[in-house]
C-alpha cells in the first residue's frame, strides 16, 4: 500500500526507490559493495540529481496487488555524471519510463549546501556519451536537454510546448527536516515534486482531482539548508478538458535563486470514486 496513492502508483514513492537503485548502481558500476565515495581528502561525495524524465507514465492504471517490474540500467556519462534509465512494466505491459541524471559532488570544508561543487571521480567506467535507445523524442539525451536549458533556456521539445503564460502564481513551503531531506543533508530530489504538485493542488488543482503525471522532465539547479523556505513559482499553465501542462520555478525563499526548472504534463481520471 505504500506504493499506492489515491491516483494509482505512487510518483513520490518510486521516485525515492529509483534514487535508491540509481545510488547502488553507482556502487555496482565502480565495483564497491556500497557507495561510500570520497574525494582524495576523505571528504565525503554524493551523488546529486541534475535532471529528472518520466515518459509515457500510465500511473493511474495501477491498483493493488498488481505487480510492478523495474528494469535498471545505470552508465556514466561524462567525467562527473552518471544516468540511470528505469523501464517500469505491469505484467509485460509498459507503464512508463524513467531517467535520472546525477553529477558526483562534494561540499567545501565546513560549508553548506550553498557551497556544493562537482568532482570527478575516476574509478569508474569510461563515459557512453550517447546510449542506444536514451535520447528523446528530439533526439538528444536527457543530460544534454538539461545542459541546453542551462546555457540557452531552451525549453524540451513540443510535448510541453502548448503553455501559456501566467501571472507568476507562487507558493511557499517550508520544509521539514524529518520528512523532505535525505541522510546525506539535502532537500531529497522527491521533495522538489511533491512541492511541485503542492502548489498545483493549491492554483486550483481541485478542478483535477485525480490528476496523474503522464510525462515529466526536472532540471535541478542548486540546493538549500535546513531551516530555509522553498518557493514554487508558475510561469506557465494550461488546463484542458482531460489533460494540462505547465512550467514550474523553484526558488530559494530568502533570496530568489532558482533551484529547479519543471515541465509537467498530467492527465485527468474520471471521477468514479470518491477520495
Amino acid at each position: 500500500m505504500p506504493q499506492l496513492s489515491l491516483t494509482g502508483l505512487s510518483e513520490i514513492w518510486l521516485l525515492k526507490e529509483l534514487g535508491h537503485r540509481h545510488w547502488m548502481g553507482l556502487a555496482r558500476l565502480a565495483g564497491r559493495t556500497v557507495p561510500d565515495f570520497r574525494a582524495a581528502d576523505g571528504t565525503p561525495v554524493y551523488a546529486a540529481f541534475r535532471a529528472l524524465s518520466v515518459e509515457q507514465a500510465d500511473f493511474a492504471s495501477l491498483g493493488e496487488n498488481d505487480r510492478l517490474t523495474i528494469r535498471s540500467e545505470v552508465r556514466r556519462i561524462s567525467r562527473t555524471q552518471c544516468a540511470s534509465r528505469h523501464e517500469l512494466t505491469c505484467q509485460e505491459r509498459p507503464v512508463g519510463t524513467v531517467q535520472l541524471v546525477s553529477a558526483f559532488v562534494r561540499r567545501a570544508p565546513g560549508g553548506g549546501n550553498h557551497t556544493v561543487a562537482r568532482v570527478p571521480l575516476e574509478e569508474f567506467p569510461a563515459p557512453d556519451v550517447s546510449p542506444a535507445g536514451w535520447a528523446g523524442t528530439g533526439g538528444e539525451s536527457l543530460a544534454a536537454r538539461a545542459a541546453a536549458f542551462r546555457t540557452r533556456g531552451a525549453t524540451p521539445d513540443a510535448g510541453f510546448g502548448w503553455g501559456r503564460k501566467t501571472d507568476a502564481t507562487a507558493a511557499t513551503f517550508d520544509p521539514c527536516p524529518s520528512q523532505d531531506f535525505n541522510g546525506a543533508g539535502f532537500l531529497y530530489f522527491s521533495s522538489f515534486i511533491a512541492f511541485i504538485d503542492r502548489a498545483e493542488w493549491q492554483a486550483g488543482g481541485r478542478t483535477a482531482l485525480l490528476a496523474t503525471t503522464h510525462r515529466r522532465e526536472v532540471y535541478f539547479h542548486g540546493n538549500i539548508d535546513p531551516g530555509e523556505g522553498v518557493v514554487v513559482r508558475r510561469l506557465t499553465a494550461d488546463w484542458r478538458a482531460c489533460e494540462g501542462v505547465h512550467h514550474c520555478r523553484l526558488e530559494r525563499a530568502g533570496d530568489g535563486i532558482p533551484l529547479a526548472d519543471a515541465f509537467t504534463h498530467r492527465v485527468f481520471r474520471p471521477l468514479d470514486r470518491a477520495p
